[in-house]
């Protein structure tokens, strides 16, 4: 592979986003002049986006700001009703139109951080795929299309392969998934003259499966990206924590909570992050990259509050950066820790400290019977004191002069609970 000399492909090589290019050259060919727009898929299965969705995004805002070419934001509101089987080993929970419609409008806030929309040439535009797939014929879709898909074939591709060989069971609703999403891609080029499709590696054969179909088809050249699938240096799967999953949306997860998530970042990971999930000038991540010993704190810092602004804004970045400084390296109770608000009947009854920390009250465990484990590690605190009861109960006794209850799972996940 010779260097590259477009911007766009300078930057994702020197940042680390490249997994797999279909045509290396071809795709550069296309950037330089300018031409190369560009899909990536996002289904509708929940209401957010979580972090692991933040490499093509950030893969779609680095196309756009070097002038390579309009993003496009295609979003699975047609394949969200079949469910893509890559990386599952049981088929998704089939959602109703409603649903997926609601989750459509909720993740919709997340792109316009990182992409500009509107309808200049540059300019990103977001798309439906329900607006040809809810369309198709079926006869006329099996006779057009379907006829140029090899069941052999499709048996290799790893969604399909990896399902059968742990013998779970692959509906045919799912397995017509990867035609579908062939054919979003020859639609979005008839469309929007859409020649480049990004995603993580696990989509490698579905995409490839969508240049193929455009060939058959007579569309012109088509290429594919994919990015790394991330694990953390310890071989943890990227975006998942004790508490769940990483979400983007503030709702789901706080800019504090979101903010603390990178800064618990591993020493190993925080240089190869700072590359793919902020926008920092690469000599300057060098410069952090070459601190060391308990230094790396401070790139941690920097990693956590760049990646939060791009999520969440400069202003919630640097209040949960304030917190967080006030609450460990100051000692104070911080009044922008995440607040949770209970009935103050509920306190005055009685709440079970496991409940507190459960996903009804402070959300900082997924389940009860994980708070439980936890009590016995010695893993949670109420007001700084270590819960040793898991029969426990909070009580107005537990009300601290600030009105509030101090929850603490570890030394750095903290949610007061507020009786109203």
């Amino acid at each position: 592979m010779n260097a590259p000399r477009s911007e766009f492909l300078k930057v994702l090589t020197e940042r680390g986003f490249i997994h797999q290019t279909s045509d290396f050259e071809g795709i550069d060919s296309a950037a330089l002049e300018g031409r190369l727009t560009t899909y990536v898929g996002y289904d509708c299965t929940g209401p957010s986006l979580h972090v692991g969705h933040l490499l093509s995004i950030m893969m779609l805002h680095w196309l756009q700001k070097t002038g390579a070419g309009r993003p496009i934001t295609l979003m699975g509101g047609g394949t969200t009703r079949v469910g893509d089987p890559s990386g599952k080993d049981e088929s998704r929970k089939l959602l109703t139109p409603q649903q997926i419609e609601e989750n459509k409008e909720s993740l919709k806030g997340v792109f316009s951080r990182l992409i500009a929309f509107g309808d200049g040439v540059r300019e990103a535009v977001m798309v439906d795929n329900a607006e040809w797939l809810t369309r198709l014929n079926y006869i006329d879709f099996l006779r057009d299309i379907g006829r140029h898909f090899s069941v052999n074939r499709m048996l290799s591709f790893d969604s399909v392969r990896l399902r059968l060989e742990r013998e779970h069971e692959l509906s045919f609703l799912e397995f017509n998934y990867m035609i579908l999403q062939a054919y979003d891609f020859v639609e979005l080029n008839r469309r929007y003259g859409c020649i480049l499709q990004m995603g993580g590696s696990d989509q490698w054969g579905n995409i490839v499966n969508g240049i193929d179909l455009g060939r058959r088809l007579g569309t012109p050249q088509l290429f594919a990206i994919t990015c790394p699938l991330l694990t953390t240096a310890s071989g943890a799967k990227m975006g998942k924590t004790a508490s769940g999953a990483v979400w983007l949306n503030a709702d789901m997860l706080s800019p504090y909570d979101y903010w603390q998530f990178w800064r618990n970042t591993e020493d190993a990971d925080v240089s190869r992050f700072l590359r793919l999930f902020t926008t920092l000038p690469l000599d300057e991540i060098a410069r952090l990259d070459a601190l060391k010993g308990s230094e790396i704190n401070e790139a941690k810092k920097v990693l956590a509050t760049e990646a939060t602004a791009l999520i969440h804004g400069r202003e919630a970045a640097e209040q949960a950066a304030e917190t967080a400084m006030k609450t460990f390296e100051q000692g104070a109770l911080a009044e922008t820790l995440p607040t949770v608000e209970i009935p103050a009947a509920s306190l005055a009854q009685g709440l079970g400290v496991l409940a507190a920390f459960g996903p009804d009250y402070a959300k900082l465990l997924p389940s009860t019977s994980e708070a439980r484990r936890q009590v016995k590690s010695g893993g949670l605190r109420v007001n700084d004191r270590v819960v040793t009861d898991e029969r426990g109960v909070l009580g107005p006794s537990d009300v601290t002069a600030e009105g509030v209850i101090k929850l603490s799972f570890g030394k750095k996940k903290h949610v007061l609970l507020r009786a109203v």
